[in-house]
């Protein structure tokens, strides 16, 4: 069985749980060493239409709105270098929201990066594709901070993402009640 801690008190990274971010050298990992808060949600639109006679409209279809997963990412300093690498992850987060810069393709930006996120089984069986919609950080100031560069030893990131699919590869009911996709 997993356990939270290792010996010392150090948080455990959760292998299943994590978020990868692409950038120009690859793509980068934030794995997660406590569960985020999550909210997934998805609705879908449909249209009034009237019939003579009738009492009440009939309802059609219309679309599917967007699914949209937000997360809020919990960051703790347990070891001196959590500070530095909480840093790295939150500017890896907050890079998800910009265009690319791709000198190669001639455009001078692209869109941002289609990003992957997975927590167990919680959003999907494997790896979900999403774009990153918005971000939120605010740094509190109740909790100690280091000196240096005055990064809290606590702070929470609030994330929006909305789940993006290939045209060849949108869910339907079936697919979505086996695997989560």
């Amino acid at each position: 069985m997993p356990r939270a801690t290792i010996p010392g008190g150090e948080l455990e990274n959760i292998s299943k749980c994590y978020i990868v971010v692409p950038v120009r050298r690859g793509a980068l990992k934030i794995e997660l060493n406590n569960l985020p808060d999550i909210t997934d949600s998805k609705s879908a639109s449909y249209n009034d239409e009237p019939v003579i006679g009738r009492s009440f409209p009939l309802k059609t279809f219309s679309h599917s709105e967007n699914r949209t997963i937000s997360m809020q990412l919990h960051f703790f300093v347990v070891k001196q270098t959590d500070v530095v690498t909480n840093l790295f992850y939150l500017r890896l987060l907050e890079s998800a929201v910009y265009p690319r810069e791709d000198a190669s393709s001639g455009a001078p930006f692209v869109p941002p990066p289609v990003c992957r996120i997975k927590c167990g089984l919680l959003l999907a069986d494997s790896e979900l594709c999403v774009v990153l919609k918005s971000y939120s950080v605010k740094f509190p100031t109740d909790v100690a901070w280091d000196s240096f560069n005055f990064t809290p030893y606590k702070f929470d990131v609030d994330t929006t993402w909305e789940v993006v699919y290939r045209s060849e590869a949108l869910p339907g009911q079936e697919r979505i009640f086996e695997s989560g996709r």
